[in-house]
């Protein structure tokens, strides 16, 4: 998902602190299919990247992309004989396919590092081109004006039609697109969409700590849900895998206290882009990744 330009102005500050990499710990989940593959690609967004979590890669360095993320950690416990890892935060399906400008360079087309030797792939991207981070950034602006009602409802239903939902539905063919390149591009290839975690609690939500409106938590998890359900829809009508995160991160979500959420809220309280996963939520996910290579292997 897109990662704001306020997050762009702090890097500078932030990139001191987060280009040490730590010890990252290996996923439970992907033994089964230790050794089983030759060449990995990971394609994706910022929630595949990992904005700001240590250690920053360079390559280039406005892409955001951390060695521990989930596709890095994956490749430790699966050790391919080749891993490119050519996710970027911000991007949009668009950027699969074409250079994408970000700062102080350009990420190649993600689909370039595909090849006919290819035999994983794993892919999350669609969060920006619904723009799904920057609504949750006015709707927190709206609650400060409405903190118990539902004033983002409001603004993206007026008329009766959810603005929202439309651009969901725009990108649902845009993605089974994507899939189908991706299978021509690596015929041989298991392909796996990974969704992304969920970010806010069922309902209520914890206003002032995360200023989304008590009305409006449902509406915007409903609105995840919709989203994740889009990509789980389009990997099925591709013949390709999907990997649950929404369901098993309940629990997890931006409202938790640091050490149980897997994503960060507006105000980090750890190395991670606000609003995305940290860590412990990248463990997370390469460990369900792995769990779905393994049934598919078994």
């Amino acid at each position: 998902m897109a990662v704001s330009a306020l997050l762009r102005r702090v890097f500078v500050l932030l990139i001191a602190t987060t280009t040490t990499a730590l010890a990252a710990p290996v996923p439970a989940g992907a033994a089964g299919a230790a050794g089983a593959f030759q060449k990995y690609v990971a394609l994706g967004d910022s929630f595949t990247a990992g904005p700001f979590i240590p250690g920053q890669r360079m390559d280039p360095i406005g892409c955001l992309r951390s060695d521990r993320n989930y596709p890095s950690l994956l490749a430790k416990q699966l050790a391919p004989a080749k891993f490119a890892d050519v996710s970027c935060s911000g991007a949009v399906i668009d950027d699969m396919t074409a250079p994408q400008k970000v700062l102080l360079g350009e990420n190649p087309p993600q689909l370039g590092s595909l090849t006919p030797d290819t035999d994983l792939v794993t892919v999350s991207v669609s969060g920006n081109d619904v723009g799904f981070v920057p609504v949750l950034a006015t709707c927190a602006l709206a609650s400060v004006r409405d903190p118990f009602g539902h004033p983002c409802k409001d603004e993206h239903t007026v008329g009766g039609t959810d603005k929202l939902v439309q651009r969901i539905e725009q990108t649902a063919p845009r993605m089974g697109a994507l899939l189908a390149t991706i299978k021509q591009k690596a015929p041989k290839a298991k392909v796996l969409v990974v969704g992304y975690l969920r970010l806010l609690p069922p309902v209520n939500g914890c206003w002032p700590l995360v200023p989304i409106a008590r009305g409006d938590v449902a509406y915007l998890d409903g609105l995840q849900q919709r989203l994740n359900g889009m990509l789980a829809a389009q990997a099925t009508s591709a013949g390709v895998g999907y990997v649950d995160t929404y369901a098993p991160s309940i629990g997890r979500d931006v409202c938790q206290l640091p050490g149980t959420k897997w994503v960060e809220g507006l105000v980090p309280t750890a190395p991670a882009a606000p609003v995305h996963p940290n860590a412990a939520g990248m463990t997370a996910v390469a460990a369900l990744v792995g769990k779905a290579l393994t049934s598919i292997s078994s």
